[in-house]
């Protein structure tokens, strides 16, 4: 009976054991690809939303944000070689954006939109933190010779 009591006990916790692994892999969603017109409708409605765009400056910053998509569009279709200096190129083409959308803004909306600028620049820097310390974290320094306890 004891026997009995003890293998049944046994593949209880050998089968809870397997089952408390997860195995199961957690797949990151796709984005849908949205179409440069998406992308730019996307990126408007957005700002007019969080900086309460007139109609004019709806179309205006539209008609910016659809270059900006198609230029993106190509960059990622082109080839892959000389990635410094595509980055070069595409700085330089944000920074156009930008100043193009500036000088669309009254003053307030500027305001508003270089603290969303800055929080971004947060999200972008606290991302790129945490991505560089994925597997540190809550570790003990690995200490090869401790000292003697006396």
């Amino acid at each position: 009976m004891k026997k009995a009591i003890l293998t049944v006990a046994i593949a209880v916790m050998g089968l809870t054991a397997t089952f408390a692994q997860d195995t199961t892999k957690h797949a990151r969603r796709a984005m849908p690809k949205m179409t440069a017109e998406q992308r730019a409708e996307k990126v408007t409605s957005r700002l007019e939303k969080q900086l309460n765009l007139t109609a004019d400056q709806k179309s205006k910053i539209y008609a910016i944000e659809l270059e900006n998509a198609k230029k993106l569009e190509a960059w990622r279709s082109a080839d892959k070689g000389d990635m410094k200096g595509k980055m070069k190129e595409r700085k330089a083409a944000m920074d156009e954006q930008k100043s193009k959308i500036d000088a669309i803004l009254t003053a307030d909306q500027k305001t508003k939109m270089d603290a969303f600028r800055a929080e971004a620049k947060e999200r972008v820097e606290k991302m790129r933190k945490s991505m560089g310390t994925r597997g540190k974290r809550d570790k003990e320094p690995v200490v090869s010779n401790p000292p003697a306890q006396g």
